[in-house]
């Protein structure tokens, strides 16, 4: 049956699943009784048709009146405290010993339940569950921890099967341990459909930790309410004693299931797998056992949890480190595509791909194995300005699989409002899913109707790629630095260009005011030459701006290289140019403008040029452009005495 078809129909049982008022069924399974006792009145509003089983009278002789009537006095201090979770009240009714478990609803009435009290092993079996509980402590591997988990819960409870239950992000579920006695036909590592155990029934194992099946074949009993009683009001999320819905009675008991009992593992609030107690004939636990059960599988769900928790952080400090590398990387180069795409370290080892692609700037780069161009444009078409993951691109996206041939995954990633993006694709990966029952209909009396028979079924799933799971995160995380990076990157090339010359790189005028009112603030001797090239503006007027061009920037290597670390050349403009010298003496600066004029009178390739230099030095009190309005007035002092010199 092919996979998009499991799909659908797997949806409409879910659909189904939602419909069913599991949490106000209006009856409970017959192994106990029911009171609904309105907290105003102290009477008893709802009773279970089965009370003459339990409480010695039928329901019409139970309604109206109080629980007191019932149980003695006596016992009523003890119901009252169990409200806050004191149970289970020992009460003799009618001459049997019962479990009374008292508890609230979110509306005006408190519910009374009343099991067959066991009277042998309940503190056995709690002391039991303790002991299980010490030895599970002291396990750290997680598969060593669940297999234990059921031979330790078997043992407890002298269920034939015990399974454990993984829930994947799909919301299907995987048997991930088990025990069973000889004989039975194994299911570990089988997987089952979301609709086995639908999100309403998942979200009551939130609020209730256990629930307990008591038989599969006796038929439910019905509640007896007062007139003044409304329906809405009889919620039973936390009753023990809850009917079950008819499609899981009958998936029980095609499962050859004649009890159950259903632990939950709860980690921050989310149910992470389940513990199951299976049984081929009717079996009851006492309450008090499986109230101390609750307790093993919190236990449990916390090492469970807390073993993923450390998982993840070791992979989030692993990526965080590979991230921070090709972040260097990235920020490092001048071509960034290359660096996201190529080397020791690529994108695609923090996110493992078959290729990936990416667009910077409205230009796209791929690796080997990356979709056309047209494909790619495709995709960012598609996808928008949202992110695009999917490890099944034929079923989710057709038309968009057609122009991205032998592509299976595909993860994209905007990375700015204009269209840049990171994009990483996936080829197929023949797959084989082992399920809990062949999910094809010929296995289904209806569509929607349990599976018939629960052998393993081997699913081949062809056209997906390996999910993508925690790698959507990491390229998330990673197209977010990347932009920020991106925008230092642009305020950085924007400071730049503020403070230095485009064409020659040096300092401008602005740079060199401010680093000359520091280095006046600090003191010292400090120098400052002042260049101007003669007749630059012929070449110019002879050879174009281009070749001018050119004759500025040799000028500003030759300058750079005929001056120190630590002075500042700056281009003021034109033909223009200024070397500041910090802690420099007249002399040292005299002597610097000499070699500078030396290095001006090599040609400029066809070009001849030189230059006159004025030198001053800093004086106190003067303003940043006192100083360089000085060293103008020396540099035409030198043009005025002949040029191609310097002067003080």
């Amino acid at each position: 049956m092919p996979h998009s078809i499991i799909l659908k129909t797997e949806q409409s049982r879910l659909e189904a699943c939602s419909a069913e008022p599991i949490r106000t069924p209006g009856t409970i399974q017959p192994h106990g009784a029911l009171l609904g006792i309105n907290r105003e009145t102290r009477l008893i509003v709802v009773v279970s048709e089965n009370s003459e089983e339990f409480l010695g009278v039928g329901p019409e002789r139970v309604l109206g009146r109080t629980i007191e009537e019932f149980v003695g006095e006596a016992a009523v201090p003890s119901l009252r405290n169990a409200v806050t979770g004191a149970n289970p009240v020992r009460v003799e009714v009618n001459g049997q010993a019962l479990d009374a478990i008292v508890h609230r609803t979110p509306g005006p009435i408190t519910f009374v339940e009343v099991e067959p009290h066991t009277a042998d092993g309940a503190w056995e079996g709690a002391s039991a569950v303790y002991a299980a509980s010490q030895r599970l402590a002291e396990i750290d591997d997680t598969g060593e921890l669940l297999a234990n988990v059921t031979t330790e819960v078997a043992a407890l409870t002298g269920f034939d099967r015990i399974m454990v239950y993984d829930f994947h992000p799909d919301g299907h579920g995987e048997v991930v341990a088990e025990t069973r006695v000889d004989g039975m036909e194994p299911y570990l590592g089988l997987h089952f459909p979301a609709s086995d155990i639908p999100v309403q029934a998942r979200d009551l194992y939130l609020t209730k930790l256990s629930r307990a099946i008591v038989s599969t074949s006796a038929p439910n009993v019905a509640l007896v309410t007062l007139p003044s009683v409304d329906a809405l009001e009889l919620d039973l999320s936390t009753a023990e004693l809850r009917s079950v819905s008819p499609f899981h009675l009958q998936f029980m008991r095609n499962m050859g299931q004649a009890s159950t009992v259903s632990l939950s593992l709860v980690h921050r609030g989310r149910l992470i797998g389940m513990i199951t107690c299976a049984h081929n004939t009717e079996r009851r636990l006492p309450f008090f056992l499986r109230r101390s059960l609750e307790m093993l599988a919190r236990q449990v769900a916390l090492q469970l949890g807390t073993a993923r928790e450390r998982v993840n952080l070791e992979r989030e400090l692993h990526t965080r480190e590979l991230r921070t590398a090709l972040l260097g990387k990235f920020v490092a180069s001048d071509d960034l595509a290359v660096a996201l795409l190529d080397g020791e370290i690529t994108a695609m080892h923090l996110v493992p791909a078959d290729a990936a692609a990416v667009r910077l700037d409205g230009a796209v780069s791929r690796t080997t194995g990356a979709p056309s161009l047209t494909g790619m444009e495709a995709l960012r078409r598609a996808a928008g300005r949202e992110t695009l993951q999917t490890s099944a691109l034929a079923t989710s996206h057709p038309e968009l699989a057609r122009l991205l041939p032998g592509t299976a995954g595909v993860l994209f990633v905007p990375l700015s409002p204009d269209g840049d993006y990171l994009a990483f694709f996936r080829r197929e990966v023949l797959q084989s899913v082992n399920w809990l029952g062949d999910l094809a209909e010929q296995n289904r009396a209806t569509v929607l109707s349990p599976r018939v028979s629960f052998s393993a079924w081997t699913q081949s799933v062809s056209g997906t790629s390996l999910p993508w799971g925690g790698a959507v995160g990491d390229a998330s995380n990673l197209a977010h630095d990347i932009e920020s990076a991106l925008v230092r990157r642009t305020e950085s090339r924007l400071a730049t260009l503020a403070l230095h010359d485009p064409l020659t790189g040096l300092a401008n005028r602005r740079f060199l005011m401010e680093e000359l009112a520091h280095v006046m603030t600090v003191g010292g001797d400090t120098s400052l030459l002042f260049l101007d090239l003669d007749d630059f503006k012929a070449i110019n007027d002879t050879h174009g701006h281009e070749a001018g061009d050119d004759v500025i920037v040799e000028v500003a290597r030759r300058l750079v290289e005929q001056t120190r670390a630590e002075d500042r050349v700056a281009r003021l403009g034109g033909d223009e140019f200024v070397i500041l010298c910090a802690g420099t003496v007249a002399a040292d600066a005299e002597a610097m403008a000499d070699r500078i004029v030396a290095a001006m009178r090599a040609p400029f390739g066809p070009h001849a040029v030189t230059a006159s230099i004025g030198v001053v030095t800093v004086r106190e009190g003067s303003s940043p452009a006192d100083i360089l309005q000085l060293a103008d007035a020396a540099m035409y002092r030198a043009k005025q005495a002949g040029r191609d010199r310097f002067s003080s």
